[in-house]
C-alpha cells in the first residue's frame, strides 16, 4: 500500500510539472533568443492556445497594452474588455486550428496571416436578456507582432470571416454547451 501511495504522488508530481511547463502562460515566459519568423509563429501558437483554454493569465503576457482585435465583422475590442471576458468565462472555443501560416518581418515587426477553423461561444446580451451565441466559422486572420523585450507581443488582430463559413445558433441563457446542426 506504501508502494502505491508513494507511486501516486510521483504521478501526481509529474503530470503537475507538466501542466506548469506546457501551459500557454509558461511558454509566453519561455526565453527567445531572436525575432524570427519561427519564433514569431510560436508566439502565434501561443496566442491561440491561450484563446482554446481561456488562459487569461497568458493573454496577459502575450497581448500589448494597447493591442486591439477587429472583429470579421468590424467591431472593435481593447486588451482589458477582452480578456475581462475571456477570464469570466463569457467567450470560450471549443476548436481553433491554425493552418497555411504566412510570416513577414519587417525589422521589429512579423505579420503572422493564417486560416483558421474555429468553434466556440459568447455570452451576450441581447434586448434585455443573456444569451449564448455559439459559432463555428473559418476565417483569414493576421496578427501584427512587435518584437519588445526579447519576446513577441501582438499589437492587433484582424479577423476575415470567409463567406459562407459562418454557422451560428443563438441559445436563451448561459450555457456552456454549443451544438450546432450535425455536418457543420
Amino acid at each position: 500500500m506504501e508502494s502505491r501511495t508513494a507511486t501516486n504522488t510521483l504521478m501526481i508530481s509529474i503530470i503537475a510539472s507538466l501542466v506548469l511547463v506546457l501551459s500557454p502562460a509558461a511558454v509566453a515566459r519561455a526565453a527567445v533568443s531572436e525575432a524570427s519568423a519561427t519564433s514569431a509563429l510560436n508566439a502565434e501558437g501561443s496566442i491561440n492556445q491561450a484563446l482554446l483554454t481561456s488562459d487569461a493569465d497568458a493573454l496577459e503576457i502575450l497581448l500589448a497594452d494597447d493591442w486591439i482585435v477587429v472583429s470579421g465583422f468590424g467591431g472593435i475590442a481593447g486588451r482589458k474588455a477582452f480578456i475581462a471576458y475571456v477570464r469570466a468565462g463569457d467567450f470560450t472555443r471549443s476548436k481553433m486550428i491554425l493552418s497555411e501560416p504566412r510570416v513577414r518581418l519587417y525589422g521589429n515587426t512579423a505579420l503572422v496571416t493564417t486560416h483558421l477553423n474555429a468553434a466556440g461561444r459568447s455570452i451576450k446580451e441581447r434586448n434585455g436578456k443573456i444569451v449564448s451565441d455559439c459559432f463555428d466559422v473559418k476565417e483569414r486572420q493576421t496578427d501584427v507582432l512587435v518584437w519588445k523585450n526579447g519576446g513577441w507581443k501582438s499589437v492587433l488582430l484582424h479577423e476575415t470571416v470567409i463567406p459562407g463559413t459562418l454557422h451560428r445558433t443563438v441559445i436563451p441563457g448561459r450555457t456552456s454547451r454549443c451544438t450546432l446542426a450535425p455536418g457543420l
